[in-house]
Formats: structure tokens, C-alpha cells, sequence
């Protein structure tokens, strides 16, 4: 089983996402088990300080290096751990692929930065990797690294409910997912296209590749760069 350790000054931001839908039953049926770490818990003064001024000035506290520190070494004494990830926005940019790639792993713990970041010793002597989920700034990390874990979550099996659900989505193959219809099959003279009430297996799954290519082509051409 897979464990996803956060460590947080917020926790209060993780509850959400972990509580409903898929995440709630993947966690519920043991097919991952995800623990929100309270990083003023390993503060050492009574005020449970977690942040302090930048040495040479400038706006913005910094996140101090004894806590977090101190939270890290104790769950490596319990575990070993694949990766530990800080959530950064100068981290490599989050995609369908290294969602895959971190999927396979048992242990990951994920840092999530808050104010105006975590001290640098930390993300050189103790983070393995730093991702980012995007090129813009969030107040903290929590909001990252519950988007990382969701798509980490959803690819572990027996999560989804159809095997094949993960396969088809978006940016598996580098390209869009297809349109998609449900019933009814007309509405409002808004019909769902002939070839998928055919019946006919094969030529709906090339229609949908078909699809699929010319939504990328039109709408993130960037994903075909490589191919």
C-alpha cells in the first residue's frame, strides 16, 4: 500500500481534498493511507514557532530548518522513502507523465512551503525533488501538493472503479482526451455523433483517436512536438 506523508503549517487546508469521492474510498479501502503532519508539532519553543526573519533583510518570514528537520528524521526512522518532494514554483513542472512515474513508488513524503519558503539547507541537504504544479504562486503549498496526490492516488489499482478509466484520460498518450456524450442522444436538436451509437467497436475507438489528435492539434499543439 502506498503512503503519502504531508508536512504542513496548515493542515487545516488538507482536509478537504481527502474526504470525498474517489480520494475518501481509495483511503477507506487501504488502497493508499495519507497522514497530514502538523509541522508545529516539532517545534521546540512554547510558542510553537515555525518562522523566522530572512538573514540580509527583505519582506517575508522563512520557514525555519529545526522543525522541519526534526519532523523529516522522525518519519525516516519509522520508513524509508522514495521521494521527499518540496512543492515549489521553481520546482520541474508537474505532468501526466511523472504522476506515472511517482505512482509506482511506496513512500512519499511532500514539504509544502508556506510564507516565503523553506530554508535552503533544507531543499539542498533533504529534498530529493521539487515539482510545480504550475507557473504561478500559491499562498502555501497545500493546495499543490493535495492536486499532486489526486493525481497520484487515481492511478493506483483498484482506486477507479474501471481499469481502463486512468488509460484514456487526458495526456496519457500526449494527447487530449475525446469528446464525450451521455444520454439523451438528442437534446434540443444537439445530437450525439452517429458513429458512437453504432455499436461498432473498432471504428469508435478510431474515431476517438481521431478525435483526440485533432483536439490536441487545435488546442495544445505543444503536446506534439515530440512525437
Amino acid at each position: 500500500m502506498m503512503r503519502i506523508d504531508i508536512l504542513t503549517v496548515v493542515p487545516g487546508l488538507l482536509e478537504g481534498p481527502f474526504a470525498h469521492s474517489i480520494l475518501k474510498r481509495a483511503i477507506q479501502n487501504k488502497l493508499v493511507e495519507v497522514v497530514v503532519h502538523n509541522i508545529r508539532d516539532w517545534s521546540v519553543n512554547k510558542h510553537k514557532t515555525v518562522d523566522d526573519y530572512a538573514y540580509g533583510g527583505g519582506a517575508g518570514m522563512v520557514m525555519m530548518i529545526e522543525p522541519i528537520v526534526a519532523c523529516i528524521e522522525e518519519l525516516q526512522s519509522q520508513r524509508s522513502y522514495d521521494e521527499i518532494i518540496y512543492m515549489s514554483p521553481d520546482g520541474e513542472l508537474f505532468d501526466q507523465s511523472l504522476a506515472n512515474q511517482l505512482s509506482m513508488k511506496g513512500n512519499l513524503m511532500i514539504l509544502c512551503g508556506h510564507y516565503k519558503g523553506v530554508d535552503e539547507r533544507i531543499r539542498r541537504h533533504f529534498i530529493t525533488r521539487e515539482i510545480s504544479i504550475g507557473n504561478y504562486v500559491l499562498s502555501g503549498g497545500e493546495l499543490a501538493a493535495a492536486v499532486v496526490s489526486d493525481a497520484i492516488i487515481r492511478l493506483l489499482p483498484g482506486v477507479l472503479n474501471d481499469e481502463t478509466s486512468a488509460l484514456s484520460d487526458s495526456f496519457q498518450d500526449n494527447l487530449l482526451a475525446p469528446p464525450v456524450y451521455t444520454r439523451p442522444a438528442d437534446f434540443r436538436g444537439h445530437k450525439v455523433p452517429d458513429i458512437l451509437l453504432s455499436g461498432h467497436e473498432a471504428e469508435i475507438d478510431k474515431w476517438r483517436h481521431e478525435q483526440s489528435l485533432a483536439r490536441t492539434k487545435e488546442r495544445r499543439p505543444d503536446l506534439l512536438k515530440n512525437d
